[in-house]
């Protein structure tokens, strides 16, 4: 096993940046992702599931979900595989922190700001005209003057991101540099040698985990192994029998285009798959597209 643990897992991410004794590390991180004016000095960390206003709605489960001070809303997503409808998704997220900030009686509309920063293992949009690992998004007019300010999607392509450590210019590179190859460093590498990076190392150490964190861990581990498997999996099936519409470039086009193009039984098959590596039904749904009643059929 690897000396430090795998940031793209559930447990790791949280374990960097979810927790009350590691705030100051994601305090570091969003301060080179959000507007100047919202400079962050302190956060509360909020529940990240958060239910409609009527039982019948549906919730949304956030990675971190956390209120500066002064009562921005940030929304940390760590995104390991592409799914269908990404940008509604981004969307309707950011639609439980505007919502829960209406008050009762007489109110006047005033919002606090709201961020969606997405951390994502694979290529958003191979169609867009740019190669930035790094796109903010906001409201503009048909002139792209900005019409809104108080909402924004950030997200962070890291396949797109291949700087070497000799070629970092900035602080957020750094940090884009210590996600990306955390799971390979064995030494802290020099241009890291700073207090909330050598803080994030020994945050990440495996060897500091005790037991209970040690087989969380594993199972976490085993849920990004077998997920990534997975789609392999459903990937090679997908370019060896074709979907309805098929897969002409095989694995250029990858599971994504499969999914969405394929057959009902096709994605029948692969939830199949998935469910027997316990990969959670959420992600089954939002990388299939099949329904929450679809895929528990399944395990009757």
């Amino acid at each position: 096993m690897s000396k430090y643990i795998n940031p793209y897992t559930d447990f790791g991410f949280k374990k960097l940046f979810g927790t009350e004794a590691n705030k100051d590390i994601l305090i570091d991180f969003l301060n080179e992702l959000v507007n100047k004016e919202h400079k962050i000095k302190d956060l509360t960390f909020k529940n990240t599931e958060t239910f409609g206003a009527l039982a019948e709605d549906r919730k949304a489960i956030f990675d971190i979900y956390c209120e500066t001070e002064n009562g921005e809303k940030i929304i940390i997503e760590m995104q390991k595989a592409k799914i269908n409808f990404f940008k509604d998704r981004a969307v309707f997220y950011t639609t439980f922190p505007i919502k829960e900030q209406a008050e009762k009686g007489k109110w006047d509309f005033k919002l606090k700001p709201v961020y969606c920063i997405a951390i994502l293992d694979f290529e958003f949009d191979k169609k867009t005209a740019n190669n930035d690992y790094l796109n903010k998004v906001s409201l503009k007019n048909q002139y792209c003057e900005e019409f809104y300010d108080k909402l924004k999607y950030i997200f962070i392509e890291m396949p797109r991101f291949n700087k070497k450590e000799s070629e970092l210019t900035t602080h957020f590179e750094k940090w884009l540099y210590f996600i990306k190859n955390l799971v390979d460093f064995e030494d802290i590498p020099s241009v890291l040698k700073e207090p909330v990076f050598e803080k994030g190392f020994e945050t990440a150490r495996v060897s500091a985990l005790d037991k209970p964190q040690y087989k969380e861990y594993e199972q976490s581990l085993l849920q990004y192994w077998d997920m990534t498997s997975a789609i392999d999996t459903a990937f090679d099936d997908g370019e060896k029998k074709g979907f309805e519409k098929g897969i002409q470039k095989g694995i250029e086009k990858g599971i994504q285009k499969g999914i969405q193009k394929g057959a009902k039984a096709e994605k029948l098959q692969i939830a199949k798959k998935m469910l027997k590596k316990n990969i959670t039904i959420e992600d089954i749904m939002d990388m299939t597209g099949l329904t929450q009643t679809e895929i528990e059929d399944l395990q009757k």
